[in-house]
């Protein structure tokens, strides 16, 4: 960005912040709001769990198509060099190989448009895709086979023999780190922010913590492997996809392949998971490059080590938090900084100071992210990038300053609540934080707490609890758009290019817009996955009920635009306008007069149609610029802590969360409970082994990466205090990463307060706990 678009984007932003309240997005509260409708917030069942129960829901690996042959890939075994000989005659001639594709015969394509470079770009890094010999990390695709059969395929890879010239990598945190680190930004704002002099107020402060936290990488394990069954019906480029972005796969293969974005049709009905993965990684070109040169389908899934190979985690943090305080508690100083692995070919460096930037009042901070460069899969987002490990650190040296000064952790965060965000001075939509601690901490019994490590003991077991505050911002990217059909027997279809990955997208969004319409759930059908669909939504960043919600409201109002042209002189609704009138019973009636109605068939009927078909797009989110926007939880662990073999168990857990208006108790608790479960995961398991000799991962696979099963997973208990939000569609807030912020720190306060350990290096392994 040049100097003079800095400058203009900054007056923008200035402008945007000070304008008045009325003029943005949210300025009005959403009416549905104040409608208290019942359909909002019901625990109403998932639409699809009937179709996924049976069988009937289609993933991205069960389309059938005629002809279709399947994908193998082989991956390099060095992290940098070239291939010298690539011998596949034995393949080539094993049983059913339809192609062997290699650098050597891949058609031309262009680099991946590289995620958050363009408005569509999905790629997960932006090198050549097999187009030449080189070879950038230890497991990069280097070679495909296409056969009759999976097995078929999986043999003949096996036959395939490499020979590399292999060049000096970097491969080692520390050695990259000794070669310089780089200033890191994130969705184009740099991670680097200081108000005041936070070190010299460190230094004066009367109480002070001053500590180094430790966060391994992280590898993607959707329960539904990345896949994608692909074909060209001529110039026209068919994709079966597990997506979080249609409309971004769409556009994104059009360039690689130079066609027109119209040429590519990306459907993705069903998701089994995504947190963040599921965008666009080189298994999908390369399908389509073997489709091209086969003629044939292609049906691509990739194998657990696949996985783990092709598709990029969280990187591996190194922070530093310090604080400084005063006796009363209150923040002098605020320091979070530290450094993060990346790649030379991607652009999202591990943004852990987000938490800092709004969850504390402090005089002075200073917050920064760095990254050294090295040679390996380029990383990319993961449930909660940048809160879920920014948060272990800054939650767990706030325990730390609360015990250094006897004072309850609750009551430490609750004296640095600030009034308006302490780091861009915008008022705060909605924050009640305070209350979700308040009723956390009663219905879990906080009271009950013993402040001194290893006093409560069960047998053998220590027992202790620790709390912890999860944040994560309200997010609405720009894109949002829904095509909506209204027939004459009252029936409404809605069309947008969205994500149903597991969380209920379709379910909600069905209960919303009957509630908006005034219809039963049963005539209401949300359309989704399919890239040709009004929208350009990512099913990330906890936004999409947000942009969804607000294409929904804006397509309402042009279907009521067009209802009140066709209502006609002879109709109770004449001379109404747009804002006169509400949804309800079947129909539209005037907001103040119960008289003033006309059903939906009725309007259609007079004006002789069969159907009214609108499309509209959301405005754009300046709210975000108004307002300081975010979601809050509470954090509460019990831990029992083994003090013979040092094994960690934890035995309570709940979560209590202020994210605006709930609108799907049911919906809302299962992502609360599992982000949980996967911040459990991030406390005490989860950890990839990165060999730091040649960059290979060395457990790729769910044996050897440990996740949470049910024997290492309590009762949740979850809650909210399901106060709107008044600046946001429908006064909801995001809740699919909350639930996983948080849950470290949480847990790691909790192993100390039961045994007098302090573990800043997570997972929390026994072996730290024996020595």
């Amino acid at each position: 960005m040049s100097i003079i678009q800095e400058a203009v984007t900054a007056v923008m932003k200035k402008a945007i912040a000070v304008a008045p309240d009325a003029w943005m997005p949210g300025g009005e509260p959403d009416p549905l709001i104040a409608r208290n409708d019942e359909l909002i917030g019901a625990p109403v069942s998932r639409l699809d769990g009937p179709l996924k129960v049976q069988g009937q829901a289609r993933f991205a690996a069960e389309f059938p198509m005629d002809g279709m042959v399947y994908a193998a890939l082989v991956y390099s075994t060095v992290p940098r060099g070239r291939i010298a000989t690539l011998d596949t005659r034995d393949a080539q001639a094993a049983p059913g190989v339809v192609l062997v594709m290699s650098h050597e015969n891949a058609p031309k394509m262009k680099p991946m448009p590289l995620f958050l470079s363009k408005d569509k770009a999905a790629g997960g890094d932006d090198l050549p895709v097999m187009q030449d010999d080189q070879v950038h990390w230890n497991g990069q695709p280097i070679a495909l086979v296409l056969a009759e059969t999976q097995a078929q395929a999986d043999h003949a890879k096996s036959l395939i023999h490499v020979a590399y010239d292999a060049e000096p990598a970097t491969v080692s945190f520390s050695a990259a780190k000794a070669k310089g680190t780089t200033p890191g930004t994130f969705q184009g704002e740099p991670l680097k922010l200081e108000i005041g002099d936070a070190e010299a107020a460190l230094a004066a402060a009367p109480q002070r913590v001053d500590a180094t936290y430790t966060t391994p990488r992280h590898n993607h394990n959707a329960i539904e492997l990345h896949a994608a069954t692909i074909a060209w019906k001529g110039d026209e480029l068919v994709i079966h996809d597990a997506s979080q972005g249609v409309a971004h796969m769409a556009w994104s293969m059009a360039q690689i392949f130079d066609i027109d974005e119209k040429q590519v049709h990306v459907t993705s009905p069903f998701v089994g998971g995504g947190f963040g993965s599921k965008t666009l990684w080189r298994h999908h070109v390369l399908a389509a490059a073997a489709s091209k040169l086969a003629g044939r389908p292609v049906r691509m899934m990739l194998s657990r080590e696949g996985v783990y190979r092709v598709v990029g985690g969280r990187t591996n943090t190194e922070q530093r938090v310090a604080l400084g305080a005063q006796p009363d508690g209150t923040f002098d100083a605020l320091i979070h900084t530290g450094v993060v692995a990346m790649t030379a070919h991607n652009n999202l460096p591990e943004p852990f100071i987000l938490p800092a930037k709004s969850a504390y009042a402090a005089r002075n901070f200073k917050l920064d992210v760095e990254f050294a460069t090295i040679d390996m899969l380029a990383n990319t987002f993961m449930r909660a990038p940048g809160e879920a490990v920014g948060t272990f650190a800054l939650e767990s040296a706030i325990d730390e300053l609360a015990h250094q000064m006897k004072m309850d952790p609750i009551e430490l965060r609750l004296r640095n609540e600030p009034e308006k965000d302490p780091t861009t001075g915008l008022p705060f939509s909605a924050r009640h934080i305070a209350e979700a601690y308040r009723d956390g901490a009663a219905r879990f019994g906080w009271s009950r707490r013993n402040a001194t490590p290893g006093t409560v003991r069960d047998g053998e077991w220590l027992v202790g609890m620790g709390c912890a505050t999860a944040t994560y911002p309200y997010y609405r990217m720009p894109g949002g758009a829904a095509r909506l059909t209204l027939t004459r027997d009252g029936q409404v279809k809605v069309e947008v290019a969205a994500h149903e990955m597991g969380m209920g997208t379709a379910t909600v969004q069905t209960q919303v817009t009957a509630a908006r319409l005034g219809l039963p759930m049963e005539q209401v059908r949300f359309c989704h996955g399919d890239s040709r669909f009004p929208g350009v939504i990512l099913a990330g960043g906890s936004q999409q009920s947000a942009a969804i919600g607000s294409a929904v409201m804006a397509v309402q109002q042009a279907l009521v635009t067009e209802l009140l042209k066709l209502a006609g002189k002879d109709s109770p609704l004449h001379g109404l306008k747009p804002d006169d009138v509400v949804g309800r019973d079947g129909g539209l009636g005037k907001v103040d007069e119960p008289d003033r109605f006309e059903s939906y068939p009725a309007i259609l009927a007079r004006a002789g149609r069969d159907e009214v078909t609108v499309e509209a797009s959301a405005p754009p989110p300046l709210e975000l610029q108004h307002w300081s926007m975010h979601s809050h939880g509470a954090m509460f662990c019990e831990v029992r802590v083994n003090e013979v073999t040092g094994e960690t168990r934890v035995s309570r857990f709940l979560g209590s969360f202020d994210c605006g208006r709930i609108l799907n108790a049911k919906t809302a608790a299962s992502q609360f409970r599992g982000g949980i479960i996967m911040g459990l995961g991030l406390a005490l398991m989860e950890e990839t082994q990165f060999d730091e000799r040649n960059g290979r991962i060395m457990n790729p696979s769910l044996s050897e990466y440990h996740v949470p099963v049910h024997m290492d997973v309590p009762q949740i208990d979850v809650m909210w205090t399901d106060i709107p939000d008044p600046r946001t569609p429908m006064g909801a807030r995001g809740v699919g990463e909350i639930g996983i912020t948080g849950v470290g720190a949480a847990v790691a306060n909790a192993v100390f307060n039961a045994c007098g350990k302090r573990i800043r290096d997570l997972p929390i392994t026994l072996d730290k706990l024996m020595g």
